[in-house]
């Protein structure tokens, strides 16, 4: 469901703007530091609850303001209205279809949008929360049912966690329940993963020419059942305050020629790679589900040559969804012709 117009209050330099979209190709273009990318995470706050640059939503709120603001319209009939406020007194609410949501995924299962910005080679570079959250934003959409079964894990798992750290003979209480709610993460994730596998060798092999592998970890070793890696990590357990196997441990692992990708891929390459994940993702959730993400893609000319940045931009224009781009020059045509341009400058768009 694509966005049709939006308006933002104190986000970053944006005092305010208001934008009509089209469900094309949509340009943003301004100098360094004018509020393009500030533009592009309202635009994801919008739909994730958070922004793509930084885990602390009130950092965005512009200096010396109490709260922001985002508001949009989705394509439907009638439009859907679509809302966020950070506060920094009262935290963040939101609301869709006019009702608050009790869960920011509410936020996600109203309006998908994915990004790639110059810091998407950070998947492949750092730990694995971000490829975790990579992994469970495309599952939510494939399996409606994995919020819900992650929710109560993450609950079941913060009450071992306290137990473990005041009372720990209490701790394994809660073992049945983090098992095998983890053991259902894990096989959907799995499953996903399976599915995801010949999208994946498609577009990364047309993107990189490397045959990078991804490897799904699922957060205890394989060849034993959660309930036994409980058991075998319980005194570390309780010596640190903190449950060291289970779901909230997953990983996907990048390898390239049997070691890892990040160990040896520059950072255009990891860009490229990382591209392709996002990219492969879009394309697998489209074909099961039907939904088309809207794709938020900041300065995508950025490290990449002119052969591997025409393949990256023929595999986005196939996906035939909308998208917010980002651009120091109006005269951009590396996706066509723009249905609509705003210029920005300074936080005043135009």
């Amino acid at each position: 469901m694509s966005l049709l117009e939006f308006s933002v209050e104190n986000v970053r330099s944006l005092q305010r703007a208001a934008l009509t979209l089209h469900p094309g190709h949509n340009l943003i273009w301004g100098s360094n530091a004018s509020g393009k990318t500030s533009l592009l995470e309202a635009v994801f706050l919008l739909g994730r609850g958070r922004s793509f640059r930084t885990r602390s939503s009130e950092r965005l709120i512009r200096h010396g303001e109490p709260h922001l603001r985002v508001f949009g319209r989705l394509a439907s009939e009638p439009p859907t209205p679509i809302g966020i406020e950070v506060s920094r007194k009262d935290g963040t609410v939101a609301k869709v279809g006019g009702a608050f949501v009790s869960s920011l995924a509410e936020l996600s299962r109203a309006f998908a949008v994915q990004v790639i910005e110059p810091g998407v080679h950070k998947l492949i570079e750092e730990g694995g929360q971000r490829r975790r959250r990579w992994l469970d934003w495309a599952v939510f959409h494939v399996e409606p049912n994995f919020i819900d079964v992650w929710s109560r894990y993450a609950r079941a798992l913060k009450q071992r966690n306290t137990a473990l750290r005041i009372s720990p003979d209490q701790a394994s209480a809660w073992d049945p329940e983090v098992v095998r709610l983890g053991e259902q993460i894990a096989q959907l994730r799995r499953d996903f993963m399976v599915r995801l596998k010949p999208y994946w060798e498609e577009i990364s092999r047309e993107l990189s020419d490397l045959e990078v592998e991804l490897y799904f970890s699922q957060g205890w070793a394989a060849d034993t059942s959660l309930a036994q890696a409980l058991a075998a990590s319980r005194d570390r357990d309780i010596a640190r305050g903190i449950t060291h196997a289970g779901a909230h441990r997953a990983d996907i692992v990048v390898r390239l020629d049997k070691g890892l990708a990040r160990e040896t891929l520059s950072r255009g390459q990891q860009k490229l790679i990382a591209a392709a994940m996002t990219l492969a993702q879009l394309n697998l959730i489209r074909d099961l589900t039907g939904t088309i993400p809207t794709l938020l893609l900041d300065d995508p000319a950025a490290e990449l040559d002119r052969s591997r940045l025409a393949r990256f931009v023929a595999q986005v224009r196939r996906l035939q969804c909308q998208l917010i781009v980002t651009s120091l020059t109006p005269e951009t045509s590396l996706f066509g012709q723009p249905d609509t341009v705003f210029h920005v400058e300074q936080g005043e768009l135009r």
